[in-house]
C-alpha cells in the first residue's frame, strides 16, 4: 500500500501539512485530505498522458501544492523533478530539456517565466498552474489551470516501482546533471538512520530552506514517511521561523548554516519572545557549520538537539556527528552512518587506514543514487568496484572520526547552495571582451563562502560594473560573483591548467 494512503487510513484526522504565511490565513491538510488531493493530482497526471517512469517537473516556493505533487508523482509511478525557481531563463530551459520532462506543475508566480520560454522547451506537453491562496488569474492559452487538470479522488492503479526523484546538481563541466534515485532505494538504511537519531511519529517537522534542495525536501519526505506533521515556511525569514517553532511546537528540522546564523544573530529581545524548547532534532548540513555557529546555536536551542551529517544529493547521508560530540570534535563530520561503509583511498587506489592521512572519501551503501541521467559515464567514472565518491578528501583521527579537509574540486558552498565555478566561467566567457576567467570561493562570515571571479579582459574599457551587469543577465543571483578582480594574467601549470590553489591563497 502507498505510504500516504496507509497514513490516511490509520490517522485520517491528523494534520499532515500546515502552510502558514505571514499576512494570510494558515492553510492545512489532514492526512486524509492530503491523500485525496494527491490522488487527484496523480489521476490528473495519468489522464494527461503521463506514463510510468516519465519525468514530471514541479516549480514553486514551499507550499502544500508542491508537497502533494511529490506524493502524486510517486502514486503515478513517475519521476519527480524539482526545478530551482532561482534559475535564469536559459538555465531553466537547459534543465527542462535535459530532463525530458513531459509535464510541469508550477506556482502561478512562475506562469510568466514558463510562458516566456514555452517555445524553447521541447518534450513538455502540459503546463499546469496552481494559484494556492491567491485569487484566480487569467492564464496564457498554453497553460492549464489546476482546477481543469485534477482527476478523481480514487487511488490510482499504478505500479510504483518506476517512481523516483531526479535532482539536478551541477558538475565541473558546467552543465547540471540529474541525479536519479528510485523511491525504493535505501529504505532499510534510512530507517536505521532515523532510529539512530531518535525520530518519532509525534515529531513536527519545520522546513528551513527550499524544498527543491535535496536536504530540506528529503527530510520533509522522511517526516511524512514517519507520519509527522510538516510545517511549511513559504520563504525563509528568521523571526517568522521562530514564530512557527513556537506556535506549532516544531521538534525537527534541517538547515544550512546561513539561515541559522540569521536566527542566532537576531536581537536577544526578539529571540526571547519565542519558545524554542520543543526543538529535538536539528540536522546541520548543506555546508559545514563553523564551530562558532554551533556555539551560538546551543545557546539559543537545546544542546542535545544538534546533529550534523555529511552527505550529498548523490550519496545520501554518509556520516553522523552526535550532539555529545559537537563541542569536543570541532570540524568533524562524525563517523559512518548506520549501514554505510566509508573508506579512504589514495591516488593509486590503495586504501588509507592511517590516522591523520588524507584520502579521497568513498562510500558503499544502498543510499547511493542510481545514475546521472544522460551522463552515465560520469557515474561510472566515480565508481570503484561498488564504492562511490563525489571527490571529497578526508582523514580520520585516532578515534575514527572523519574530517573533510577539501571539498569537491573547486566547488563553492555559499549559503548552503552548491556553486560550480566552471558554470560561471562559461557564462562570463561568453562576453566578447572577456579573455579568460577563473572563479574561486573565498571565505565569508555570513555565507560560508562567496564567489570571486578573477578576470582577464581583452578590452581595457570593460570595467567591474559592466562585468557584474553581464553576469546578472546570464546567471542566477546566488551564482553572481560578489567580488571581481581584473588581472593581466592568471597563473597556470606547465600543462596550461589554472592554479586555483594559488588564487585562493592570494584572494582569501
Amino acid at each position: 500500500m502507498d505510504l500516504l494512503t496507509a497514513h490516511a487510513d490509520a490517522m485520517p484526522d491528523k494534520l499532515a501539512i500546515v502552510d502558514d504565511r505571514p499576512g494570510a490565513p494558515a492553510r492545512s491538510l489532514t492526512f486524509a485530505a492530503l491523500n485525496r488531493y494527491a490522488n487527484q493530482i496523480a489521476n490528473g497526471l495519468i489522464g494527461n498522458g503521463v506514463a510510468a517512469g516519465d519525468k514530471v517537473m514541479w516549480l514553486g516556493q514551499n507550499s502544500m501544492e508542491v508537497m502533494a505533487f511529490v506524493h502524486a508523482a510517486r502514486k503515478a509511478g513517475a519521476v519527480s523533478v524539482p526545478l530551482n525557481y532561482r534559475l535564469t531563463d536559459d538555465e531553466s530551459i537547459y534543465v527542462i530539456n535535459n530532463s525530458d520532462s513531459v509535464l510541469i506543475f508550477a506556482d502561478v508566480a512562475y506562469s510568466a517565466l514558463l510562458d516566456r520560454i514555452r517555445d524553447r522547451i521541447e518534450a513538455v506537453a502540459t503546463v499546469v498552474i496552481f494559484d494556492g491562496p491567491a485569487s484566480s488569474v487569467t492564464l496564457p492559452e498554453a497553460q492549464m489551470s489546476e482546477g481543469d487538470f485534477l482527476g478523481s479522488e480514487g487511488e490510482p492503479d499504478r505500479d510504483q516501482s518506476t517512481a523516483g526523484t531526479m535532482i539536478y546538481t551541477s558538475g565541473t563541466t558546467g552543465n547540471p546533471k540529474g541525479a536519479v534515485r528510485l523511491t525504493a532505494s535505501g529504505a532499510e538504511q534510512s530507517a536505521a538512520l532515523l532510529e539512530h537519531i531518535g525520530y518519532s511519529a509525534g515529531d513536527v517537522y519545520l522546513t528551513c530552506g527550499p524544498l527543491y534542495h535535496s536536504g530540506p525536501g528529503g527530510f520533509a519526505a522522511i517526516a511524512h514517511r514517519l507520519g509527522n506533521t510538516v510545517v511549511l515556511q513559504h520563504k525563509f525569514d528568521a523571526q517568522d521561523w521562530l514564530r512557527l517553532i513556537d506556535l506549532y511546537r516544531c521538534s525537527s528540522t534541517f538547515s544550512a548554516p546561513t539561515p541559522i546564523r540569521m536566527v542566532c544573530n537576531l536581537d536577544d529581545e526578539v529571540k526571547a519572545r519565542y519558545d524554542t524548547s520543543s526543538m529535538k532534532i536539528m540536522i546541520a548540513n548543506a555546508a559545514p557549520w563553523p564551530f562558532a555557529l554551533k556555539q551560538a546555536y546551543v545557546e539559543d536551542f537545546p544542546p542535545e538537539s544538534l546533529w550534523e551529517i555529511y552527505g550529498s544529493t548523490e550519496m545520501g547521508v554518509n556520516t553522523v556527528l552526535a550532539p555529545g560530540d559537537q563541542m569536543r570534535k570541532p570540524g568533524s563530520c562524525g563517523k559512518a552512518a548506520p549501514m554505510v561503509e566509508v573508506a579512504l583511498f589514495d591516488d593509486d587506489g590503495n586504501e588509507v587506514t592511517e590516522v591523520d592521512v588524507p584520502g579521497e572519501l568513498y562510500v558503499r551503501a544502498t543510499s547511493v543514487f542510481d545514475t546521472y541521467y544522460k551522463a552515465e559515464e560520469k557515474f561510472a567514472a566515480d565508481d570503484r568496484d561498488g564504492w562511490h565518491t563525489v571527490g571529497d578528501i578526508a582523514y580520520r583521527d585516532d578515534e575514527g572520526f572523519l574530517f573533510i579537509c577539501d571539498r569537491k574540486k573547486d566547488m563553492i558552498i555559499s549559503g548552503g547552495m552548491n556553486i560550480y565555478p566552471a558554470e560561471i566561467e562559461a557564462a562570463l566567457e561568453q562576453h566578447s571582451s572577456i579573455f579568460e576567467v577563473a572563479v574561486i570561493g573565498i571565505p565569508s562570515d555570513d555565507w560560508g563562502e562567496t564567489v570571486c571571479a578573477i578576470v582577464v579582459v581583452s578590452d581595457p574599457t570593460l570595467d567591474v560594473d559592466a562585468i557584474d551587469a553581464f553576469a546578472r543577465e546570464h546567471l542566477a543571483g546566488y551564482k553572481v560573483p560578489r567580488r571581481i578582480e581584473l588581472v593581466d594574467e592568471i597563473p597556470k601549470t606547465g600543462s596550461n591548467k589554472i592554479l586555483k590553489r594559488e588564487l585562493r591563497e592570494a584572494y582569501s
